[in-house]
């Protein structure tokens, strides 16, 4: 697996959940499934299927979680260089056709969240924007067609 890039506050989050998960919610899992078990017949037993199926996405995310943490790379905002757009920059772009402006935090995949403005350096956006200097006009294909913005400025 590759590097993930994530800020310190999102690698505490998920450090979190992996906790949760491992602690908390697999002996409820467990607990869920022994009661499903004493109802006899698992053949025909709806909750011990539910249980373990739950069983089964949890065990799946905590070994992502594990993954992630592991190869995790700490972004420092001391370390960032606005002089171009990379991850970690705060980028205001103003679309050519609307004349809108927007704010966007260029993230790692494990932090995106379009509708909070923070977009991926794998999307089609954020891909199109890395490397980039203010003033630069930027294009990338959409599924609803071409956009072309201009980088407005790039911070921290």
């Amino acid at each position: 697996m590759a590097q993930e890039f994530i800020s310190k506050k999102r690698l505490e989050e998920l450090k979190e959940e992996l906790d949760y998960l491992v602690t908390t919610k697999r002996q409820e899992i467990s607990d869920a499934i022994q009661k499903a078990r004493s109802f006899g017949d698992l053949s025909e037993n709806s909750e011990y299927d539910e249980a373990r199926n739950e069983q089964a996405e949890v065990e799946s995310r905590i070994i992502r979680l594990e993954e992630i943490i592991s190869n995790a790379v700490i972004l420092d905002d001391s370390n960032i260089d606005t002089t171009s757009v990379s991850i970690g920059c705060i980028v205001v772009v103003k679309d050519d056709k609307t004349n809108e402006e927007a704010e966007y935090t260029i993230v790692g995949s494990t932090e995106s969240d379009p509708f909070a403005g923070k977009l991926s350096d794998e999307s089609p956006y954020g891909k199109a924007l890395i490397g980039k200097k203010a003033g630069e006009k930027v294009s990338f294909e959409t599924p609803g067609g071409m956009v072309k913005v201009t980088i407005v400025s790039i911070s921290k």
